[in-house]
């Protein structure tokens, strides 16, 4: 059996985000922190095999809400459920309002803003079909050190703003799609991976906007 290629993914290492100023579950300062991670001259490229097992390092992942708000004016936000064969075993089953993934380096050989946004709209694309026009804005970052899977990654937050509810899984794996309102999400808080809970508890805090 032939051997699967090396997958290397964005990194920054986790110095740089402790001189930054270390945080723990969501900030909203996005104009102090990404010049600093999309810097060039601190990312770097690393095999994600090992980068999962390195705490040392922080994986760079575009986290996205898609956003519509209804005819009562009511914003719900899109959310599935994670099937068996999705990537990251740790969060397999668990649910989530967040569309995004690794940052590869076939997205561009940088490692900046550049190479972000493209492996932003790769990993848009791959998981998800939105047929209607919408608008994309930063709003912040995750992260959290609580857990194995937190402590090798730093979420960076993006609302879409979609104009309609059309939004259709690409992948067998993303299971019960569909939009609620945050409050309907936030009863069954407990079923979703820990950024989503912290995603969900900023919007009900009103600072992730």
């Amino acid at each position: 059996m032939a051997s699967l290629p090396q997958e290397d993914v964005l990194v920054v290492p986790r110095s740089v985000l402790e001189r930054a100023g270390l945080f723990q579950g969501f900030c909203g300062d996005v104009e102090k922190y990404l010049p600093i991670l999309l810097d060039p001259n601190q990312t770097l490229w690393m095999p994600r095999e090992k980068a999962e097992e390195d705490p040392s390092f922080k994986q760079l992942i575009p986290y996205c809400l898609l956003a519509w708000s209804g005819p009562d004016g009511v914003t719900q936000y899109f959310s599935y459920t994670r099937g068996g064969g999705q990537g990251e075993a740790r969060l397999r089953t668990k649910r989530s309002i967040g569309v995004g993934g690794h940052i590869a380096s076939t997205d561009g050989e940088h490692g900046d803003n550049a190479s972000y946004e493209a492996g932003m709209l790769r990993e848009l694309k791959e998981e998800v079909a939105i047929s209607g026009k919408f608008t994309s804005r930063c709003v912040g970052l995750i992260n959290d050190d609580t857990t194995p899977v937190g402590s090798v990654h730093l979420g960076i937050v993006h609302v879409l703003e979609l104009q309609s509810p059309e939004v259709e899984s690409r992948e067998a794996d993303l299971l019960e799609c569909g939009f609620q309102s945050s409050e309907k999400l936030l009863a069954d808080r407990k079923q979703f991976e820990t950024w989503s809970q912290i995603a969900l508890e900023a919007v009900e805090a009103g600072v992730l906007g």
